[in-house]
């Protein structure tokens, strides 16, 4: 998750999601292991987590949240020289709980912009900082 002061992402040239004002890009990758608890907590801890100026959170000031999927954080590059993806959830596995989080983020009362999943989306960010964080469920 990266503090940004703007966003966008695109796909085949088309703007799909963007974030004009400041914000958080959240790339959210998904193990075999989630399910619908982790969703539920990782929703809470983006919305609530305090790394906007002045130690606030997107819920305290309203900042949107630009949810890109990225099964690549789950990449394994420790033996050879290509990486291994076992670690992430197949499509069909991790778009639904991927539809889920931003679904939840909503419920809490964000304001959600989105990639496209399995899609080949180009990222552009002004990073804030940079300050970037990697949230990991427990």
């Amino acid at each position: 998750m990266q503090r940004v002061l703007s966003a966008s992402v695109t796909v085949e040239s088309r703007v799909v999601g963007e974030l004009p004002s400041p914000g958080l890009l959240v790339y959210l990758g998904i193990t075999h292991s989630d399910g619908p608890d982790q969703v539920a907590w990782m929703a809470r801890k983006i919305w609530g987590l305090r790394i906007l100026d002045g130690e606030q959170s997107a819920s305290d000031v309203h900042a949107p949240i630009l949810v890109v999927s990225q099964f690549t954080l789950y990449g394994d590059a420790r033996k050879g020289r290509r990486p291994t993806w076992v670690a992430a959830a197949p499509g069909e596995v991790s778009e639904p709980l991927y539809d889920a989080v931003c679904e939840a983020l909503r419920q809490l009362g964000a304001r959600v912009e989105r990639g496209v999943f399995g899609a080949e989306m180009q990222v552009a960010s002004v990073n804030d900082g940079p300050f970037t964080v990697w949230l990991e469920t427990p």
